[in-house]
């Protein structure tokens, strides 16, 4: 069965320190005022003084049936060798086309390269190393996980068996590779 790389929030755990942000600037490089991922704040919910608050991470997608690659005019959005959605700088023109068709708003343009960047989930830097995203390891909360969703022992994979998940924008088709755990989650 060919890998199929995910990434799974359980919503329960993260704190919202914003640890996953300043890890993914640093790892990639993303200039100031810019991000490939946030953690926002959702809330207050309830009525006082029963009222909670809860944090999501939001980032690129990495969708199976990606709106951004279908309207690349130059491939330069497009699936790599392990079906996961990337951005070849070289070839983007700047047209923000891709940013438009983004339903989850994960894109933006880098103000230094010019450039549409997004979320690559590390993947050259760290994944293909054999490592996590730098998202993954530096949270606190222990909410985000990471692997391949076919291989049983990963540990996305694991969560994922036992656990009920939702995807952000199902009803468009997009098929994302992010599985958001809301359990214990009052929203």
């Amino acid at each position: 069965m060919a890998k199929h790389y995910g990434m799974v929030i359980q919503i329960a755990k993260c704190i919202g320190c914003q640890a996953c942000t300043v890890a993914c600037k640093f790892q990639n490089n993303v200039p100031e005022r810019q991000y490939r991922t946030q953690t926002p704040a959702f809330g207050p919910t309830g009525t006082y003084p029963n009222v909670t608050m809860y944090f999501s991470k939001e980032a690129c997608q990495m969708c199976q049936n990606a709106p951004c690659v279908d309207v690349c005019p130059t491939k330069a959005s497009h699936y790599d060798e392990n079906g996961l959605v990337m951005i070849d700088a070289e070839k983007c023109v700047g047209c923000k086309y891709c940013l438009t068709a983004c339903p989850y708003d994960a894109r933006f343009m880098n103000a230094e390269t010019g450039a549409a960047d997004k979320c690559t989930f590390c993947f050259d830097e760290r994944v293909a190393q054999g490592l996590k995203p730098a998202c993954v390891t530096t949270c606190v909360g222990g909410a985000l996980s990471f692997g391949d969703v076919n291989d049983p022992e990963s540990d996305a994979a694991k969560i994922l068996a036992h656990s009920k998940y939702e995807f952000r924008k199902a009803e468009l088709g997009t098929h994302p590779s992010l599985y958001y755990i809301y359990d214990g989650v009052v929203r």
